[in-house]
């Protein structure tokens, strides 16, 4: 096995003996869950908590209400847990002093980081496809025949976003020694994506778009095609965090 190969196979292992594994599938499962049943209760619930005497009309809901709440919900809250969840993800090596001994074993410091990435990917890709299965599954089971466009299209869009604040928080946590260091730097990314929101140019290039658009997409109020260039710009953002990441730490004293 390489030295890449090992150190992701510790990673695995530490991820799941500190119970984060468990963590995040149950937030990603409840908010799967959450979603399609928050739609489909919500008006039952104003009906009984309305004054006595009072009418209102309430709209059935539908499929797009479930999906609504999906990206309402993973954004707000999933995002959060994810980024607090690996914002430690270099800063407890630092710590524990761990790394002295592998590095100086023979494993290149590039391994150390692209294992971190590795594993952080490969718990955020298992989370959110279980928060997508169960959300389709439990929207379909409430509202069978109703058919959405660009479903998948808009999830894969909140994946990759995911994806890039992984990259930026691993970048941040290679940078300071401390998780909230790290917090503060993806804190502040994400921050000047909501800026460069106020401006009307900067929109259509703007990764915030991954977790802000989709509704659009799914109600066909924008083409995908629209979306095309903030995906690019994400994916070049997440290679650029992770390079600059393995040249930090390549840099970085122990």
């Amino acid at each position: 096995m390489t030295g890449y190969g090992a150190f992701v196979k510790k990673e695995f292992v530490e991820f799941y003996r500190s119970h984060k594994l468990l963590i995040i599938l149950a937030v990603f499962l409840l908010l799967g869950m959450m979603n399609p049943l928050t739609a489909k209760i919500t008006p039952q619930l104003l009906e009984n908590f309305m004054p006595e005497g009072m009418v209102i009309n309430i709209e059935e809901p539908t499929a797009l209400d479930a999906w609504m709440q999906f990206y309402k919900n993973v954004p707000q809250l999933g995002l959060v847990v994810l980024v607090i969840l690996f914002s430690g993800m270099m800063s407890q090596e630092y710590s524990k002093g761990t790394l002295i001994n592998v590095l100086t074993k023979g494993l290149a410091r590039r391994s150390v980081v692209l294992s971190k990435f590795t594993v952080a990917l490969s718990m955020w890709t298992m989370a959110y496809t279980v928060c997508v299965a169960v959300s389709w599954a439990y929207t379909a089971y409430f509202w069978q025949g109703e058919e959405l466009r660009h479903l998948l299209a808009a999830a894969a869009m909140v994946w990759i976003y995911g994806i890039l604040l992984l990259a930026a928080g691993l970048f941040g946590s290679v940078l300071c020694k401390n998780a909230y260091g790290n917090l503060l730097i993806t804190g502040g990314f994400v921050g000047v994506q909501f800026l460069l929101n106020i401006i009307p140019d900067a929109v259509k290039y703007n990764p915030i778009a991954l977790v802000s658009r989709n509704m659009e997409l799914i109600e066909s109020g924008v083409q995908f095609d629209e979306l095309l260039t903030p995906v690019g710009i994400t994916v070049g953002l997440i290679v650029a965090f992770v390079t600059a990441a393995c040249v930090v730490f390549n840099k970085k004293t122990l």
